[in-house]
């Protein structure tokens, strides 16, 4: 899903148009994107949480040249997802692996 189906979809169950969606989607994540960049963590109880994590500076090996290069420290943005976001996604699956297993009918 990109983002102008993700619009489509917030309009159709929100009962607002594209437009409101798309400005209220963007506000969403604007704010996320600052609370990120000022070091805050974001819960979405039930979703997930965002935060900021620190990576050390490491080694690693060119697969263009085999030379060793430094990988300087820096923040990365991290998610990760809440109890029912989990549990939403497993239950998906495992619907799909029982369509699959489910035998099919011969054709007469």
């Amino acid at each position: 899903m990109n983002k102008s189906e993700l619009v489509k979809s917030l309009a159709e169950k929100a009962e607002i148009t594209q437009k409101d969606a798309a400005k209220v989607l963007d506000a969403v994540v604007d704010t996320i994107q600052q609370a990120l960049a000022n070091g805050d963590k974001v819960q979405i109880i039930g979703f997930g949480s965002f935060e900021v994590r620190d990576r050390k500076e490491r080694k690693v090996i060119s697969p263009a040249t085999g030379q060793e290069i430094k990988v300087p420290a820096t923040r990365v943005p991290a998610f990760k997802p809440g109890k029912s976001l989990k549990e939403a996604v497993v239950a998906k699956k495992g619907a799909k692996k029982a369509a699959k297993a489910a035998p099919k009918k011969a054709k007469k």
